[in-house]
């Protein structure tokens, strides 16, 4: 039998999932935040897209997810961040295709969106980069 080696401290996964706690639950606050430029008058977000109460379950679950995950255990961690990663990833992928993800049912809710492809591409590159960034961390080997 061998023995465990003793960490000293949160692994890479943790660290990574500890970074998408933040980032989430940053993202969740959005709405709520009084700082000038973040939603517009027109209740768009940085004047592109618009974060509603769903958008907002959605990123607090996904930061709770991350949170807990960071705290559980390396292997908890990289968990998160691949299976988080692939889910945001795919759903920003969709966005990019149709103009509606699936994260937040607007692919069923609203169908496919008639957006310009620079509009597409604003309004789906977070998704498609959290996920991508997410995803590569997870992949990376254990530490």
């Amino acid at each position: 039998m061998t023995a465990t080696p003793f960490r000293a401290g949160p692994s890479f996964h943790q660290w990574g999932a500890w970074g998408y706690f933040v980032i989430l639950a940053g993202v969740a606050s959005l709405n709520y935040l009084p700082i000038p430029g973040i939603v517009d008058e027109n209740g768009l977000c940085f004047g592109i897209f618009a974060l509603d109460l769903f958008d907002d379950a959605l990123h607090v679950g996904s930061a709770l997810w991350a949170g807990l995950a960071a705290w559980r255990s390396p292997r908890a961690a990289r968990f998160f961040l691949l299976a988080f990663g692939a889910l945001y990833l795919a759903d920003g992928l969709l966005g990019l295709a149709t103009g509606s993800g699936y994260l937040d049912a607007g692919i069923l809710r609203w169908g496919v969106q008639d957006y310009g492809f620079v509009e597409k591409v604003y309004m789906n590159l977070p998704h498609v980069g959290l996920g991508l960034v997410a995803v590569l961390l997870g992949a990376a080997p254990r530490t």
